[in-house]
Parts: structure tokens; sequence; C-alpha cells
């Protein structure tokens, strides 16, 4: 996949194009994608995706946080596995935030963009105020010549826990991630949701009680940290994977006040990791985050952790191979 960006002088071949921020790259947005990949070989042409490397709100306004699923080079990594030719990042300016629809497919997607046909999302609007739709996109690419079709929608739909059926969307996603449910936000995504930071150092308690951390300080402060609690994680750094127990959250039985931290028990693993980049996978929440009555009490609900996220990890990847 070729990503053009805004200052770059390059200019794509002639293409089938797609319009979003694609936040997460989720089920939903991969089947879009499909469809987009599919017509533009029908037709002959590359296959293209128009995205922000910022959220669109954000360059709006400055204390906007997004709660990104993915930061702009997780999101073009994920987009680069599905396969389009191009990848057209766009800048999202105040000048950009005036422009219609018309006026817009015009000026960036038309002579900027060299787009011959424009797939729309069944949901998606764009333009000022997005306040036309998609019989108008019809209108005016007839009038300057792209020809504007719509996708199919997803049409798997994820039951909840209460039993209710919706459709995959980034909003879903952060609700399931602000719950805990990394395993149906899993499922939604198409891959299980992931943290990438460096290790920084903390209070070394853990270690005194015999279940030494190793600190995640996240890249991107407008990344989404799931809900406290204690998660079966895979860590990967240098190269290796390994089994992990990770507590998100104030860790209220020793006192750490509001200061909320991200914490991984590597198992098996003792060396120092300080200023090393890792990525931690989430697989499961075992429980939420609890108060105990005293040290030793979370001691020993900290060996129960132990033994309960191992055994998920080992089934986990024992599934995988078999799959």
């Amino acid at each position: 996949m070729q990503i053009i960006r805004d200052i770059s002088p390059l200019a794509p071949e002639p293409c089938v194009a797609t319009i979003g921020f694609f936040d997460g790259v989720h089920a939903g947005h991969r089947y879009l994608i499909r469809q987009v990949k599919e017509i533009a070989a029908a037709k002959s042409l590359r296959s293209a995706l128009v995205t922000f490397p910022v959220h669109p709100r954000k360059v709006m306004n400055a204390g906007y946080r997004p709660e990104l699923l993915t930061t702009a080079e997780e999101k073009i990594n994920l987009l680069a596995d599905i396969g389009a030719d191009y990848c057209l990042m766009l800048d999202f300016t105040p000048d950009i935030s005036r422009l219609t629809a018309r006026e817009f497919m015009t000026r960036v997607l038309k002579k900027r963009f060299q787009v011959q046909c424009l797939v729309i999302g069944y949901d998606h609007r764009f333009g000022h105020n997005r306040s036309e739709g998609f019989e108008d996109y019809v209108r005016y690419g007839k009038e300057i010549g792209i020809e504007v079709i719509q996708a199919k929608a997803y049409a798997n739909h994820i039951e909840m826990e209460d039993g209710e059926h919706t459709t995959v969307s980034s909003s879903l996603i952060r609700k399931l991630l602000h719950k805990g449910n990394v395993d149906l936000a899993a499922h939604c995504l198409g891959y299980e949701y992931f943290l990438d930071g460096t290790v920084v150092g903390g209070y070394q308690v853990g270690r005194k009680i015999g279940f030494p951390t190793a600190n995640l300080s996240v890249d991107d402060p407008d990344k989404l940290i799931p809900a406290d609690g204690v998660y079966a994680v895979w860590v990967t750094f240098d190269g290796k994977t390994y089994m992990g127990m990770l507590n998100i959250g104030v860790r209220p039985t020793i006192g750490n006040a509001s200061h909320r931290t991200i914490e991984v028990n590597i198992f098996h693993f003792h060396s120092n990791i300080y200023d090393k980049f890792i990525r931690l996978t989430f697989v499961k929440r075992t429980r939420p985050e609890l108060k105990h009555d005293s040290i030793d009490e979370l001691i020993v609900q900290l060996h129960k952790d132990a033994e309960e996220t191992e055994t998920i990890l080992k089934n986990t990847f024992v599934c995988k191979r078999h799959l």
C-alpha cells in the first residue's frame, strides 16, 4: 500500500475510493474496503482509502479527547494488511471543514486524488455540517465526473450481554472497552485490542510482594485505556511474546490515591526492561480492581489471579494453534 500525504507531490493513478476515519479498522471497515477493492478490480482501477491522520473533531477543538482505538501509525499498519493500493492521508483543516460536499468532491477527490468512483458507506456523510446525503453525492458526481456507489451494509450483528443485537462500530467497541469486555471487542475488531508504550519506573511495590511489574507509559495520550481491572494479556517486546497479568487502576489496597497505572506482571521473566518498547495485547478481563483489607489478602488474591490468567493464556494459545 502506497501512502500519499498532503505534502507529497505525488498523485495517485485514477482510482476507486472511500472516505473515513477508520478508527480501529474494525470488521465493518474491512467489509467496506473489500467492496472498494472488488469494484476497483472490476473497473481496472486502483483502490484508495481517504483518511485523516488526526481526528477531525480534535482539529476543530484542541481540548477534545477522541479516545482512539488506533493511533495514526497503527491505523496505517492495519490498513496496509488489507491490501488497498493507496492510503491517501488528508490533513483535516478549518478550510477543509468549510467545504461543501460538492466542493470537497471537486477539489479534493477529483482534482487532488484522481477519484473516478466513490464508494459511500451506508451511513456516511461528509461536507460542511454534513447537511447533504447520498442522493446529493450522486448528483454532484454526475456533474463533475465521479461515479458514486452506495456500499452494502455490514450484515453481521453482535449479540451483547443483555441479548440485544447491534451493528459493529467504533463507538460500540469503545463502549465495550470501557466495560472491560475486551474479548467481545476483539470479535468486533477482528483482532485483539492492544496498547503500545514504554516501560517506566514505578513504586516497585509489586517486587516487594513477589509480583514485580513493568509499568507502561502509553505512547499516545489519546489512546483508549480499557476499564480498570485485571486482565490476561500477551506481552511482546524484542521480537518475543510472553504471558502476562495486567492491572489497570489505582491500586486501592496499597493506597495509590487517584493515580491510575498500567502494570503488567510478566510470567517467568526476571530481566530489567526499563525504557523498552512493549505491546500489551488484551485477551480477557478476569475481575474488576478490588480493595483488600490487608497486603496479605492481596497476595493471596494475586496468586489466584496468576493461576487463572496462565490457564486462560495457555488455552488461548492451544486454540490458536488449531485454527
